[in-house]
């Protein structure tokens, strides 16, 4: 916003200390002249017949402490702005990296040396910030990249099906094919907006916290899921109590339903087994979800709730894989309800997640 033009804050400090020099330089010939001239009577005779009256000591006095007071003025304008640059250098630096940060550079930093003072201080929450905004940019624009590409390809397909069926010369051949193929493609694009959008709720953090069963929702999940898991021969299996955390109801249904569909998804070819148990611990709500599979390379671990990572080639193929943003949006939803989320590989094939959220008595 436009503001008027003012006084700078090194001008400013520097009145300041010359201000205070001139007042205590006052002061001092106060307290000379009330305890000291005061008491010299106008006319005395003194030692030797000199007469070392008020008058004559006012009049030697006044002007060199006229000199006195001019040399404290000017030396505090001096050393006043000197103080006051050297003081306001750091505050310098961190503007120039405020400057720089506004037109679009991140990846400066101040890192300003010496020991620690308010300057250093808020310099080094700048460089922090700076690095947590440069991270969460660089994030967001691969997060774009990679939905462009995910979006393309659904459209891509529909465009081709669609060019097929037009020069077709036999219209009515296959249409139910053509049908058929055109609606799970239309059904993968519309899953993966709303995933993305339920993905953008959640980075914000903008619902409305209520008390909350984990164990409820993991029952719920687990019954709208058991069609998927009878048609692939495995089995589900939730026990655990009551387990109550705050937050948003559908969010979280969402983070346990996409736990075990994604348990589920990447299990055996037949005979697995999904295990959800749901405890509470010193004050956490404990939710975890076990279930047997192909072996997982430990450096797989930390890519799999980045978005559209995929553990198995297999799932790009899966009607029921998702779009790879399962394990993204189960991440996102436990950060914005203040949670943990631990992925662990088991030693005989498949993955052990477990959720810790902040528990409502």
């Amino acid at each position: 916003m436009p503001r008027r033009p003012g006084l700078s804050t090194r001008l400013k400090l520097t009145l300041s200390y010359a201000g205070f020099l001139a007042v205590a330089g006052a002061l001092l010939l106060a307290v000379v002249w009330v305890f000291l001239l005061r008491y010299i009577p106008d006319n005395s005779q003194g030692l030797l017949g000199i007469s070392p009256n008020r008058y004559l000591l006012v009049r030697i006095f006044t002007p060199a402490a006229a000199v006195a007071m001019a040399f404290l003025l000017v030396f505090g304008l001096v050393g006043g702005w000197i103080l006051a640059g050297r003081m306001l250098a750091p505050l310098t630096r961190i503007t120039d990296a405020a400057r720089t940060a506004g037109n679009g550079s991140l990846s400066h930093r101040i890192r300003m040396e010496g020991r620690q003072d308010e300057f250093r201080e808020l310099a080094d929450v700048f460089d922090t910030m700076l690095e947590q905004l440069e991270s969460h940019v660089a994030e967001q624009q691969r997060f774009a990249a990679n939905a462009s590409h995910e979006l393309r390809t659904p459209l891509a397909i529909s465009q081709a099906l669609l060019d097929v069926a037009r020069k077709d010369d036999d219209p009515a051949r296959d249409q139910g094919e053509l049908l058929r193929r055109l609606q799970t493609v239309n059904t993968r694009a519309i899953g993966l907006t709303e995933a993305l959008l339920l993905l953008s709720r959640s980075d914000r953090g903008n619902f409305t916290r209520e008390s909350v069963d984990l164990s409820l929702l993991a029952e719920e999940a687990a019954e709208t899921l058991l069609p998927l898991a009878e048609q692939r021969g495995i089995t589900l299996d939730v026990t655990g109590g009551t387990t109550r955390t705050g937050g948003s109801a559908e969010l979280l249904l969402r983070m346990v339903t996409n736990l075990l569909q994604n348990a589920v998804v990447h299990n055996l070819p037949t005979g697995g087994t999904v295990t959800v148990h749901t405890e509470t611990q010193g004050g956490t709500s404990v939710l975890r979800v076990e279930n047997t599979g192909p072996p997982l390379p430990p450096e797989l671990i930390p890519t799999l709730t980045e978005p559209f990572q995929r553990a198995t080639e297999r799932a790009r193929t899966d009607e029921h894989a998702g779009v790879g943003l399962g394990l993204a949006l189960v991440h996102s939803i436990i950060r914005a309800h203040d949670g943990t989320l631990d992925l662990t590989p088991r030693p005989t094939g498949g993955l052990l997640a477990t959720v810790r959220l902040p528990d409502t008595p």
